[in-house]
């Protein structure tokens, strides 16, 4: 690595200036369904919650209250089949921010794997730690030795396709005859639309062995708390301490009044029902106009997000979108893989979906080739 830092590729979302501006341009106005940022209010149950915890003076502890660990447990048993002992837990600021430093706090400095659709950030966290990305949806994409960690994503950004049971064991089998670690990216968990989304702890994977397994969950969409910044990473008790220790020299402390409305948040199921829900109803919305307006949905099975095709380099429909005011993000953020891909997220309110529903349907078919 060079004094002035690791060599990072551009930031994704800056190449799309110009076709935000023509979107915006629209008279109806933009439907934004780019970045996938939550729109919907943030619950009152949390909003409660982190207001009463709002006279904090004091530091809070990195390794996160106990009663927020037990309420986070209590969920992975509740929805996700996962049985995990509460100190093998640790709060994160933000899912992000935790993939782009694991790689770093673990120590991985050989190769990092990834999907050949990825979120951006797997990459960038292994060039931080001076590590190679690699990309493979495939064990041979490693050799015989293997990756030093191993991303995996179900359901996945940005296809919303979901790796099977079978799937997971075979990776877990693997990986146990080297020194990998697996890392489960389970963010979108609880959006699972026609395929279920097992948890790479779930014990009929791992034998209820977590050696060498991580596994990450965030609130920002389950809960709108993207702005609130808060996920967990649990498995491999030795490894969750390593990043504990690491965590306490680097001061990476969640706020206490944000520990208190995440152990909110995973005490309430209602709330999150109610917003999957709601994303149901807008997923079928969408769902019936891009393939009216001639788009193939690959994949898609779960996830906030809908991956389509209609043949052209993404980047070409993005710019066709733009013109009718909706903008989506290019496959090509995610690797060659999603070169003639668009990723259109859920995340828009009811009026704008439906706005970007009645374009589809009466304006898309009009535009020039």
């Amino acid at each position: 690595m060079s004094p002035a830092g690791p060599a990072l590729p551009d930031f994704p979302w800056d190449s799309l200036a110009g076709d935000r501006a023509r979107a915006a341009a629209h008279p109806g106005g933009i439907v934004d369904l780019s970045v996938g940022t939550p729109v919907d209010p943030t619950p009152d149950v949390l909003r409660d919650a982190l207001h009463a915890a709002a006279d904090a003076p004091g530091y809070p502890t990195t390794h996160g209250s106990e009663s927020l660990r037990e309420e986070i447990a209590s969920w992975l048993r509740r929805r996700r089949s996962v049985v995990v002992d509460p100190h093998a837990i640790l709060p994160v600021i933000g899912t992000k921010k935790l993939v782009a430093w694991l790689p770093t706090m673990l120590g991985a400095t050989g190769e990092v794997g990834f999907p050949e659709l990825a979120y951006p950030t797997y990459e960038v966290g292994a060039l931080l730690a001076g590590a190679r990305p690699v990309r493979g949806d495939s064990t041979l994409a490693w050799g015989p030795t293997g990756p030093d960690l191993l991303w995996l994503n179900s359901p996945a950004n940005p296809s919303g396709a979901v790796l099977p049971e079978a799937h997971l064991a075979k990776v877990v089998e693997w990986a146990r005859d080297r020194p990998t670690v697996v890392a489960s990216d389970e963010c979108y968990a609880g959006f699972e639309w026609d395929a279920p989304a097992p948890s790479l702890l779930d014990s009929a994977i791992t034998g209820g062995d977590d050696t060498g397994l991580l596994m990450v969950h965030s609130l920002s969409k389950r809960s709108n708390l993207a702005g609130y910044r808060f996920g967990f990473v649990t498995g491999d008790p030795e490894l969750v301490a390593q990043l504990l220790q690491v965590s306490k020299h680097a001061g990476m402390i969640v706020p206490a009044p944000v520990q208190a409305a995440a152990a909110a948040a995973y005490a309430d199921d209602a709330h999150a029902e109610q917003q999957a829900d709601r994303y149901a109803r807008r997923r079928a919305v969408l769902l019936a106009a891009v393939r009216e307006a001639g788009f193939t949905v690959d994949h898609s099975e779960a996830g906030l997000y809908l991956w389509l095709t209609e043949g052209l380099p993404s980047r070409e429909t993005v710019r066709r979108l733009s013109e009718i005011g909706i903008l989506v993000a290019p496959g090509d953020f995610y690797g060659p893989a999603g070169a003639t891909h668009v990723r259109m997220a859920l995340t828009g309110t009811d009026e704008r979906i439906q706005a970007a529903a009645e374009r589809l349907g009466n304006d898309y078919r009009r535009l020039p080739d």
